[in-house]
């Protein structure tokens, strides 16, 4: 357990602390959460002993391991497989004591260390970090070349994974899915619902938020308040305090009147698919979220060009890549206003190559591209924020491209996306990614485009703005594709899919969940067996036919009690869950902690963690019997010769 006590900590003469108490428990997850600046990151660093508190107590439980992910790294030579194995400390020591063992020729020493070498999986390592790799979107044979020869982005995707290689107690993740692709975050949320130790997130991804962790701690006003539930859940809390400020009403009203008019023009094509139904549901649950976010300062909008062209852009015939390399083939698009597509596919199949084909900044291999007569692009990636001049301030930058534009009209542009007061005025060179994100999304607006090509737009956005940045996009009236992590993002911005994978792009039919499964098919296909030699075309015999006959009848047969373990257990997990969710939200009541209650609470903490092992067996099974149903019903549907 690991509490804080009437704790004050000062970032010189700020104060991000003042008397706060918090109180977290052995296997809990927990997300942080609260504006850039508070001091999300300051508590980490006061966990992992780099900063100390000005008052007030930092109880951890002696030898208790702690991994974190490093926020830089340097550009070292070792191949990214040793940096990554380098995480299991244990491991290096062992392998140590090995190497100086054989060497000395110590035969009784050189047992005792392969016998803990077996103990600590440590013949698996390399197998582990190999998985580490692959699940964070690394190509095959990335593992052998030195780190120095990644960027930025990729070397922090290696701290990741080196952290994810420790093991721990304590795991502590500071924006892990900012550099991650969609297929890394789900891979990555995955891994985190396994992980058995004590997990402190900090994210701006709300729906990473609320699938891995149960609690949510929030820095605000200088204290930590701890709420139970992902964050859509501390959010509804947090709303119903806020809406009880009369002061806010008015905004409250103005925004919620927003969605309601996005779900009546969007409730028409409801009917036609699966998506559009829950994203209407999503929408709907927008509604009751937003007073949470009634205390935001930022409320922009990207109005749209007076002049539309239909189409907007098209591609036709196209081959799509670089000099000597052909990324995608045969591309046919059309871009009309109105169009909100997101673009979905695994990391390197094209997604960026196709946006920046659309820009224009990459010229067609083959085909052509014809842009309409009032076509306005607005573009962000993530080279937009290198772009933006240092020296200059969010001020300045609108001059340059609207000289015409008095300073209060600029000015007032810019207060919608934070920059108040002098802030306008301050160099870029001093902003965080964040705030230099917000330049770059400014500059956009201003354009007023009528096509937004947006290529991971959330990176480094707190949760304020990528709500902001929502409600925008929503109003947009233009066309829209977008490329992001942030599932709920794409669930309120757009309408259809499609799929960039195999060297061309297609239509998918389906939601996030179902893109969901189609990753982890496409993994079970990466991982089974390799494909067989087409068999020879023939019709089968009488006999042959009355073989496959009973051998289909016998799988059919084998299905029956696969489901019926199946809905057995999905039962038994809805139980466990249920029966767990009871037990925290007793401890999360600050009474059960007081003195007269240390037996109650002894006895709830015992409930814990065998309800929590008893889920994991549960779920381990459930996914075992899950994936051999498919497997077989798989077989069952294959279609006879």
């Amino acid at each position: 357990m690991i509490q804080i006590q009437n704790l004050s900590l000062n970032r010189g003469a700020l104060p991000l602390l003042e008397q706060a108490n918090l109180t977290l428990h052995a296997g809990w997850k927990v997300g942080i959460v609260g504006n850039n600046g508070v001091g999300k990151s300051s508590l980490f660093k006061l966990l992992l002993g780099e900063l100390h508190p000005d008052a007030g107590e930092l109880q951890i439980p002696a030898g208790l391991s702690i991994a974190h992910m490093a926020q830089e790294v340097s550009a070292t030579d070792r191949s990214a497989l040793d940096y990554v194995l380098d995480g299991d400390a244990r491991l290096r020591e062992v392998q140590q004591q090995l190497a100086e063992a054989e060497a000395a020729h110590q035969a009784g020493r050189i047992g005792e260390l392969h016998a803990e070498l077996e103990a600590i999986d440590g013949y698996r390592a390399e197998s582990r970090a190999h998985q580490l790799l692959d699940g964070l979107g690394f190509m095959p044979g990335d593992g052998e070349r030195p780190v120095s020869s990644f960027s930025g982005g990729w070397r922090i995707r290696l701290n990741l994974a080196q952290a994810l290689m420790c093991r721990s107690d304590l795991l502590l993740l500071d924006e892990p899915t900012n550099h991650l692709d969609l297929d890394a975050t789900i891979w990555l949320e995955q891994w985190l619902k396994l992980y058995p130790g004590t997990l402190l997130l900090i994210s701006h991804d709300r729906d990473f938020i609320d699938a891995v962790v149960g609690q949510v701690a929030h820095m605000h006003n200088r204290q930590l308040t701890l709420y139970k539930g992902g964050y859509s859940a501390f959010e509804r809390l947090r709303a119903e305090k806020l809406s009880q400020q009369q002061a806010a009403y008015e905004k409250q009203q103005a925004r919620i009147e927003q969605i309601e008019s996005f779900v009546r023009r969007f409730k028409a094509k409801a009917s036609k698919a699966k998506q559009a139904q829950s994203r209407v549901k999503e929408l709907e649950r927008m509604e009751q979220l937003s007073p949470a976010h009634i205390d935001s300062p930022f409320s922009f909008t990207f109005d749209c060009s007076d002049k539309l062209s239909s189409p907007l852009l098209t591609l036709y015939d196209a081959d799509l890549g670089y000099p000597g390399r052909t990324v995608l083939k045969d591309i046919a698009l059309t871009l009309t206003p109105g169009e909100r597509i997101g673009l979905l596919g695994h990391n390197g199949a094209g997604k960026s190559t196709l946006i920046k084909s659309l820009v224009g900044s990459v010229d067609l291999l083959n085909g052509e591209r014809h842009e309409g007569e009032h076509l306005e692009i607005g573009y962000f990636a993530q080279h937009q924020l290198e772009a933006l001049d240092l020296q200059a301030s969010p001020l300045l930058h609108l001059q340059r491209i609207s000289p015409k534009s008095s300073d209060q009209e600029l000015r007032n542009f810019l207060g919608s996306f934070g920059f108040i007061g002098d802030q306008a005025l301050d160099p870029v060179g001093s902003f965080s990614g964040g705030e230099k994100a917000r330049v770059a999304l400014a500059l956009i607006a201003w354009r007023k485009p009528n096509l937004l090509l947006l290529d991971e737009p959330t990176n480094h956005l707190d949760l304020e703005v990528r709500h902001a940045l929502t409600l925008a996009l929503q109003s947009f009236d233009g066309a829209l594709i977008l490329v992001s992590h942030d599932r709920h993002l794409i669930r309120n911005s757009v309408d259809r899919f499609l799929l960039v994978a195999d060297g061309g792009v297609s239509e998918f039919n389906g939601d996030l969940d179902d893109y969901h499964q189609w990753l982890a098919q496409q993994r079970r296909n990466g991982q089974g067996s390799a494909p067989q030699a087409p068999r020879e075309s023939r019709s089968l015999s009488a006999a042959e036919r009355k073989e496959q006959k009973r051998l289909e009848a016998e799988r059919r047969a084998q299905l029956r009690p696969l489901k019926k373990e199946v809905d057995r257990l999905e039962i038994a997990l809805e139980k466990t869950g249920d029966a767990l969710g009871k037990v925290e939200q007793a401890l999360s009541d600050p009474a059960i902690y007081e003195d007269a209650a240390k037996e109650q609470l002894k006895t709830l903490l015992a409930d814990q963690a065998r309800l929590t092992r008893e889920q994991q067996q549960i779920e381990e099974q459930w996914l075992e019997q899950l994936e051999a149903l498919e497997q077989l019903q798989a077989e069952l549907d294959q279609p006879g010769d």
